[in-house]
């Protein structure tokens, strides 16, 4: 017998006795209060004599009558507490709205219907029609239409914007590919001592504040998000007319133009790149950034050329047999829907997808609001997915970095290549934490000035004792004190350690990091190591040695020097004990840091150019490329000297170990393997 069955007769028992227990004591009770009542005992006789049979029968009933309405109260109570618990329940029943049902309703007939036309055809489900845009409501009711629900993955706020996360890490990935491309291309020690300070500019702050929040705020494993696709990316876009309006409507776009772009880079198509007219990157960028240098993005004055020649227009079924490849559909950035020709009869056919800036007529109308929502009109409160939303600043600067890491190749004859998006050289940034414990510096001040060492680890010693600094944004000050000797204000330290963040609400915040990191190092030396001077905080040169400055001494001696330069640039090398802050990912950093990687490869490069002995300059320019492994300079020239002495197998493993960490990072692998092609140079060495 099953289990329910079982259990229903039990329930029955239990019911009926409960029934008993609350109708069969007031009836016998009533019954004896009557019989009573006919003899009720006065006041003074049940004083006289209260321990008549009388009496204490008065008695037993008063307590029976007690005990059954407690019982009768603790039933009442259970069953109303069962009972808002049954309408709870049934409150939290997902009851089908009245769009659900209607849309059920619609899915209902058409499932008849296509089942009616399958049983007169036999052979239409061989053949299905072009899919629509999702409708938020039915058709006979209004046109809106809302984009297909990916669900609101977790993102980034940035200073004039919203960026879904996956899109955000494309963008510091490119970040990290704009500096390896500097690094690449650096020319270590120049025989005529010209320097490009160029390429060491910092990249905009909309990048920098969007590395420190993706590092700040680690995606939540559970949510799966890597797996979804950018909301208003190629593979989230249905086919036809998408009219955007809102608030939110530009910004919206110019969210799109982005995250069309770099999917273009994952994945090009020459033949179906990114259509925008004149006029709608007017609209969107304004003269900021020339759309015409974006990598797969094509500015016409006249879109219908371009859709008219592409492979999807010219073959209609195409579109049909690969429109799971949302990829390879043409996209278009338009001011206004097209009334007729080409372009029209080419979107009506489903096979391209244009964006619409202005509220025309359209397939689907996407209402933005200006955090980035689509909002239905009739259910204004009701957020929906939400889409990539981009200022004009924030969007030029994501822009420029994405050309920058991705410049067009102007070739004649070049196709795209797919871009392999390496991921940047950079873990998490551990958030800012006050600490759960308090580690003490040194119980004794130090007979001399603090040592700093920010080249590999960054540590404090006193007397050759590390001196623990508490908080991580004090660290991250006095790292950044000692790269810019001349100080700075707070503003600049606040915009630093968090940047993108409102600086009179971190004001606070700040003075307490720094009256912290005052006290450790006051209690460690002794001294006023933290100087707050003309607005500018400073560290005390006379109070703090600083491997850093040592090494900015030296690297400076050493390109003056006129006598026995080689022993100079040695004292470089010596000095040099890693990375700048290895292992702290601060965006603010990378400038700084590749400045001072160029010190070392200059240092050998200098000393391999001075050494005569072949094999000895050989292993100069390998330790330079065990400093940066992606200088190209230093390769060319190690090949050079290998193929002089006549190492042909050597010069091509190292050439393809190159050429193979380039691709790796998404670089494009460049021929080293013959030396002197690089500026006409010729081979240092010759047998």
């Amino acid at each position: 017998m099953a289990v329910g069955e079982m259990r229903w007769p039990r329930q029955a028992v239990s019911t009926l006795l409960l029934a008993l227990l609350l109708l069969l004591p007031p009836i016998v009770l009533t019954r004896v209060v009557g019989r009573l009542a006919d003899d009720w005992p006065g006041i003074r006789q049940w004083v006289e004599q209260p321990l008549t049979e009388h009496t204490l029968t008065v008695a037993v009933t008063a307590t029976a009558w007690v005990i059954w309405l407690m019982l009768a109260a603790t039933v009442t109570l259970r069953a109303a507490a069962r009972a808002r618990a049954a309408a709870g329940w049934l409150r939290k029943l997902p009851l089908p709205t009245p769009l659900q049902a209607t849309a059920t309703g619609v899915a209902g007939a058409a499932a008849l219907s296509a089942g009616a036309h399958t049983a007169v055809t036999g052979t239409a489900a061989e053949n299905p029609l072009p899919a629509t845009a999702p409708t938020l409501d039915h058709p006979a009711d209004t046109d809106i239409t809302h984009p297909p629900d990916l669900g609101d993955a977790n993102g980034v706020e940035v200073p004039g914007g919203w960026l879904p996360r996956e899109t955000a890490e494309h963008i510091a990935a490119a970040a990290a590919l704009v500096w390896l491309r500097r690094r690449r291309a650096y020319q270590p020690h120049p025989p005529d001592g010209a320097r490009d300070g160029d390429d060491l500019a910092p990249l905009p702050a909309t990048v920098t504040n969007l590395q420190t929040a993706l590092a700040s705020t680690p995606p939540d494993a559970a949510t799966g998000i890597a797996h979804h696709q950018p909301a208003g990316s190629i593979a989230s876009l249905p086919p036809g007319r998408i009219a955007l309006t809102g608030p939110g409507a530009l910004d919206a776009a110019r969210g799109m133009l982005v995250t069309t772009v770099l999917t273009r880079l994952r994945h090009p198509a020459p033949a179906a790149p990114l259509v925008i007219t004149r006029t709608a990157a007017t609209m969107l960028l304004g003269a900021d950034i020339s759309a015409q240098e974006l990598p797969g993005v094509r500015v016409v004055d006249n879109a219908e050329a371009i859709l008219a020649s592409s492979p999807a227009a010219e073959d209609p079924t195409r579109e049909e047999t690969n429109r799971s490849a949302a990829s390879d559909r043409p996209v278009l950035i338009l001011e206004s829907s097209p009334q007729s020709g080409p372009v029209a009869a080419a979107l009506t056919a489903g096979t391209g997808t244009a964006i619409i800036l202005s509220a025309t007529t359209a397939d689907a109308i996407w209402h933005v609001d200006a955090a980035g929502h689509t909002v239905d009109p009739r259910h204004p409160d009701r957020a929906g997915l939400r889409l990539c939303v981009l200022d004009p600043a924030a969007a030029t600067d994501l822009l420029t970095v994405i050309t920058q890491a991705h410049p067009p190749d102007t070739r004649p004859g070049a196709v795209p290549q797919a871009a392999t998006v390496a991921a940047p050289e950079r873990q998490l940034i551990p958030r800012q934490t006050t600490g759960t414990h308090r580690i003490h510096p040194p119980p004794h001040a130090t007979t001399g000035p603090l040592d700093l060492r920010v080249l590999g680890e960054p540590t404090l010693l006193a007397d050759g004792t590390p001196v623990p600094i508490r908080r991580n944004a004090a660290l991250q000050v006095l790292v950044f004190l000692a790269v810019h000797p001349d100080g700075a204000t707070t503003g600049q330290l606040v915009e630093v350690i968090w940047p993108g963040l409102p600086a009179h609400r971190l004001t606070g915040r700040l003075y307490t990091t720094l009256s912290d990191l005052r006290a450790t190092l006051r209690a460690a030396g002794g001294l006023a190591v933290l100087d707050h001077t003309d607005n500018r905080y400073r560290l005390h040169p006379a109070h703090l040695d600083v491997d850093l400055w040592r090494l900015r001494t030296l690297a400076a001696h050493a390109a003056t020097a006129l006598t026995n330069p080689a022993a100079a640039w040695q004292a470089v090398v010596d000095a040099y004990t890693g990375d700048l802050a290895a292992g702290h990912p601060w965006p603010w950093l990378d400038p700084a840091r590749e400045a001072t990687r160029r010190h070392i490869l200059d240092a050998y490069a200098a000393l391999a150019a001075a050494e005569p002995n072949p094999r000895r300059a050989l292993d100069l320019l390998q330790a330079g490329i065990r400093v940066d492994p992606y200088n190209q300079a230093l390769h060319q020239r190690a090949i050079g000297i290998l193929t002089a002495l006549g190492d042909h197998d050597n010069a091509a493993e190292l050439a393809d170990t190159y050429a193979q960490r380039l691709s790796a990072a998404g670089l494009a692998p460049a021929d080293v393997r013959h030396p002197g092609l690089q500026n006409g140079a010729e081979p240092m060495y010759r047998r």
